[in-house]
């Protein structure tokens, strides 16, 4: 609090194809399972702050990705920052400045190679991403400029020429506009399990489990032991819920000069952020899953329901609200700029 300033904070995009599509069928299993699918589209954007001092010297970078950390998995007995340790180490390392890291919308979206036990993946995986950021900074023009046309200049060939222009006060004041605030949608609940059945279950997989252990059999005990995990998350998520047919799902959406920073609970698809930045190319959208609660879940578009994915398994919320809320944030955003 005591080094607080006014400062800069100047956006670009790059690309990264660490995080890959995670829906993948597997032909033996006759099902999907949680992992790496090479075949499916994976949103490859990574979203870039440079935040500068207002004489130009740096303060902060973050970097906003979507992609779970589950580079390690059960192989791995550490408490790990996954990829994303690595990658602020190197962004530190070269900037000189604190790196913030924000989770973009990644409920489809892992690591091409996780569930490791090798710690020298995550972090080779952090140095991916890490590399894309700086790339994605050293492209960056001064703070406070547009890189703007500038006209023609005859030569061999008649040139365009484009330059850096300094920001003069209108535009200076339209990059400084702030406003936004913290809503709420209501979205429509599945047809929730029932505590007693869940009960029932979670006594039946232990019981299980136990007679797993009890053989010897540590596949069948883990298997069962898996089993029994779910039901207890299942209680705790529906523990505590509002009730009646839809829950308030928090977001907030501020707009912030260039910028417009989006977030909300949950696990949603990545579509949510490429649909929003399709609707508002003329903004750098930053979005973030990772305000609000958790328990709702993910939140799948409506095509993706029915066909066994394990995202499906644990969604408190019924098809259709991944539109739903999509199109609230976008309503919102469309006020603030309008």
């Amino acid at each position: 609090v005591s080094g607080m300033q006014d400062v800069v904070m100047t956006y670009g995009t790059g690309r990264c194809n660490m995080a890959a599509n995670r829906d993948y069928w597997d032909v033996d299993f006759n099902g999907h399972t949680c992992g790496y699918n090479p075949d499916a589209p994976a949103d490859d954007t990574v979203m870039v702050v440079r935040v500068t001092t207002l004489e130009g010297g740096p303060v902060a970078t973050v970097v906003n990705y979507a992609c779970h950390p589950t580079t390690l998995a059960w192989d791995n007995t550490l408490i790990s920052p996954d990829y994303v340790g690595a990658m602020r180490e190197e962004v530190v390392r070269a900037t000189g400045v604190p790196c913030v890291f924000t989770l973009g919308a990644c409920g489809d979206l892992g690591p091409r190679e996780g569930f490791v036990g090798d710690t020298g993946v995550a972090d080779r995986n952090g140095r991916q991403l890490a590399f894309a950021a700086l790339s994605t900074l050293s492209s960056m023009g001064p703070p406070e400029s547009d890189f703007v046309y500038a006209g023609p200049v005859v030569s061999g060939a008649t040139l365009g020429t484009w330059t850096n222009q300094g920001f003069d006060d209108g535009r200076r004041a339209q990059a400084s506009c702030f406003s936004g605030g913290i809503f709420s949608v209501d979205l429509r609940y599945i047809d929730l399990p029932k505590w007693a059945d869940l009960e029932r279950d979670l006594a039946k997989w232990l019981e299980k489990q136990q007679a797993a252990d009890a053989r010897g059999d540590a596949v069948e005990a883990r298997n069962c032991g898996a089993q029994a995990e779910r039901r207890l998350r299942w209680v705790g998520r529906i523990e505590g819920l509002p009730e009646g047919e839809t829950y308030p799902v928090l977001f907030s959406m501020f707009r912030m000069g260039d910028a417009v920073w989006v977030t909300t609970g949950g696990e949603p698809y990545h579509v949510i952020q490429v649909e929003l930045r399709r609707r508002f190319p003329e903004f750098s959208v930053m979005f973030s899953p990772l305000v609000g609660v958790m328990n709702i879940a993910y939140l799948l578009p409506e095509d993706q329901y029915g066909k066994g994915l394990y995202q499906e398994e644990p969604s408190i919320l019924a098809p259709g609200c991944l539109e739903t809320l999509t199109e609230a944030v976008a309503e919102r955003i469309q006020k603030v700029i309008s």
